[in-house]
């Protein structure tokens, strides 16, 4: 900045008195003496002298003030000029800070927060396996050893993924096929069937649920297969009881074709069942064993409804619960 300049009117304040303190002394010079200074002119002059040399003073004064205000302003001007350059000079490299930073590409960006963005992947992949959101928590794996290249890590998440969802699974096709197991045990295999395919719904993706059909038709064979030798052994062994038994419950598994093959031994059972209720009935009656009797003749009735023995028992029905009702007879 440039100092300012004097104004073109001061060189009057210095040269107008000059001039005048130059015509006083010449004035002098001609009219020297005492009585000159006492004469009006003389004092006028004299005054007029003094004034100017005054106002000469002041104005010097004012100049020199003007001039020390103007270099103190330009001063204070330079310092608010040097402080803003200061500033915007640190606000320019910092602009061009941010302005390489924006410029960074990604893989920059990535390479710069690598290790917060790996624990972040970390604790995403665990929170996943938490909420038991398997594909979710494989994508994150996958998506860990692609980006940041850790192979080994990245399979042991695979792994704890995969026994995780094994095990959950395993724990809720165990919970709900306890009514399916309560079934088999009854020997209900239509009931069973019929809740195979609904677990088969929950999980249609599960091969050991898919496979539940056949396994119940295998453990059907199995149970059949054990009741077939538990009736030959009892059939061998007389157990009348015992064989019919078993043949009831036979009557579930076995196929028209396998009921026309055991129906000869069938009836020789069932036969021989009738002979001995037939023997049982006589000696209660024999024995006067009325309420015996009647138990003996009712089964009779009920189990061998079209045989001869059913009919002639049932003829004597009447009169053996009556005798049943006498006190007298019932004693004797």
């Amino acid at each position: 900045m440039n100092k300012s300049k004097p104004s073109s009117t001061m060189w009057i304040f210095t040269v107008g008195p000059l001039l005048l303190l130059v015509a006083i002394i010449f004035i002098l010079r001609l009219k020297a003496g005492p009585a000159f200074f006492s004469s009006p002119f003389g004092i006028a002059l004299f005054v007029a002298a003094f004034v100017c040399l005054v106002i000469v003073g002041a104005a010097e004064y004012l100049r020199i003030a003007v001039q020390r205000g103007a270099d103190i302003h330009e001063r204070h001007l330079q310092e608010i000029a040097s402080t803003l350059t200061d500033r915007l000079q640190q606000i320019s490299v910092l602009l061009g800070t941010m302005s390489e930073q924006q410029m960074l590409s990604d893989t920059a960006k990535s390479v710069a927060f690598r290790d917060k963005d790996r624990e972040a992947v970390r604790r995403a992949i665990r929170e996943e396996i938490a909420r038991q959101d398997w594909e979710a928590a494989t994508v994150l794996a996958d998506e860990f050893e692609r980006q940041y290249g850790y192979k080994h890590e990245a399979e042991r998440f695979r792994d704890e993924i995969r026994k995780n969802r094994a095990d959950t699974v395993k724990r809720q096709i165990g919970e709900q096929t306890v009514q399916l197991e309560k079934y088999i045990v009854a020997e209900s295999w239509g009931l069973a069937i019929q809740e195979a395919q609904r677990v088969m719904a929950l999980f249609p993706n599960e091969p050991s649920v898919q496979s539940l059909p056949q396994d119940i038709e295998t453990r059907r064979q199995d149970q059949k297969r054990k009741l077939l030798d538990t009736w030959h052994d009892a059939v061998s062994r007389h157990d009348v009881d015992g064989s019919i038994e078993i043949l009831k419950r036979l009557d579930l598994y076995l196929t028209p074709a396998e009921a026309e093959t055991m129906q000869e031994t069938a009836r020789g059972v069932f036969k021989e069942k009738l002979n001995i209720l037939r023997m049982q009935f006589s000696l209660a009656v024999q024995d006067h064993k009325w309420t015996d009797a009647i138990r003996l003749g009712e089964s009779i009735v009920a189990e061998f409804p079209n045989s001869r023995m059913a009919q002639e028992v049932a003829e004597k029905m009447d009169t053996l619960r009556k005798r049943a009702a006498t006190p007298e007879v019932a004693k004797t």
